[in-house]
């Protein structure tokens, strides 16, 4: 048998300019050039011969993905991720502009663990917040495990111990007496948010997605259905789900809370919606964080923000008996195997809790609960 054998894996061809090129299909389907020709025959069989070992050894690394600039990859990733919300995209491409830029331009691969770790290291020492800078290594976390799936790059080079952690700040947890003062101080339009958000732990988009037919007076509970998100930049509203199935939940309201609830929804209530503005709009967070601000400094209580209620709503639960699995329930907040499987004790318990809540507004000693808690929302 005369000619050469036909190669088993990969193909080699002779280009006008008299060097060699040589290609084969990758995992994905699609065909791969090397990425550089050859000028004979025999080095581009030796080129394919090592691709189609490290293919074996499952260490190809596709090395025209690896060529793509960070910037592009991110964007890329950003659009097709199913995981990814509209706030934390809009955050990661704020960070992108503002924290990313000296490594948009870089390719993948150039992307190495010292020029990560000199990177975060520039920005730490800089005047940009600090949050945003642990954000965007996050999110520079994030993408590079992603190119390292779609074998562009062999590691992810984000390896800089602690960074990108935020620490639990210290957060302060208002008294019942506090949170009623807040209440009288407010613009009365605002008194039932707060008392959902200080005694159910209700998050603001919460508050302000709910709708007339999440609320069942007659039964005294909320069933949180939806989240109403508000993007910074271009002013975009809507109704979106929660991050996760246990955001959808029906929270017993406690009884002192009640009346607030049933002269809002007399008096301020739209007719879909629960929180309007006064044009009959639905009610923007910022409105209550407006609002909140202004009472808070009538009372003396600038230490305290409209997100503290949550925390303030969370200690007070747990100081009214509530257990890790009433608590999760009660607050929508996804947990391990393990505890979901305890979840089901918190259905018959919900209202005692509420009630619970109750009795602490009215005889409840202040001096008990703690002044200030850690808690990650």
């Amino acid at each position: 048998m005369t000619g050469r054998q036909r190669r088993r894996f990969g193909k080699v061809r002779k280009l006008p300019s008299g060097r060699w090129q040589a290609s084969f299909t990758a995992p994905d389907g699609t065909r791969q050039n090397a990425p550089e020709t050859f000028k004979n025959r025999t080095e581009a069989d030796r080129w394919l011969t090592l691709v189609e070992a490290d293919l074996s050894r499952g260490a190809w690394l596709n090395e025209g993905l690896g060529r793509e600039t960070f910037g592009n990859y991110a964007r890329a990733h950003l659009r097709d991720s199913p995981k990814i919300g509209p706030r934390w995209r809009e955050t990661c491409l704020r960070n992108l502009r503002l924290h990313l830029a000296p490594l948009e331009g870089k390719t993948l691969a150039e992307l190495t663990t010292p020029v990560v770790r000199e990177w975060y290291a520039a920005a730490m020492r800089g005047s940009g917040g600090k949050t945003s800078i642990r954000q965007s290594y996050r999110f520079l976390r994030a993408v590079m495990y992603s190119a390292v799936r779609d074998g562009a790059i062999a590691r992810n080079p984000c390896q800089v111990p602690g960074a990108g952690s935020d620490r639990a700040k210290e957060r302060p947890v208002a008294s019942p007496a506090q949170v009623l003062a807040l209440v009288e101080a407010i613009t009365p339009r605002y008194r039932a948010a707060v008392m959902i958000a200080a005694w159910m732990a209700l998050r603001r988009g919460e508050i302000c997605g709910m709708r007339v037919a999440d609320v069942d007076l007659e039964h005294g509970t909320i069933t949180v259905r939806k989240n109403r998100v508000e993007l910074l930049e271009s002013g975009e509203a809507f109704d979106d789900d929660p991050k996760t199935d246990a955001g959808k939940r029906t929270v017993v309201i406690p009884p002192h809370v009640l009346p607030f609830l049933v002269e809002h929804m007399q008096n301020w209530a739209g007719k879909d919606r629960v929180f309007v503005g006064r044009t009959g709009q639905p009610m923007r967070g910022d409105a209550i964080r407006q609002a909140f601000t202004r009472a808070r400094t009538k009372v003396g209580m600038e230490h305290l923000t409209f997100h503290d209620m949550r925390h303030t709503g969370s200690t007070l639960a747990a100081s009214a008996g509530a257990t890790l699995a009433d608590l999760k329930k009660r607050l929508g907040h996804s947990s391990s195997a393990a505890a979901l499987r305890y979840l089901h004790v918190v259905d018959g318990r919900d209202r005692e809790i509420a009630a619970a809540l109750t009795d602490l507004a009215t005889h409840g000693d202040s001096a008990k609960l703690p002044r200030s808690i850690v808690i990650k929302s």
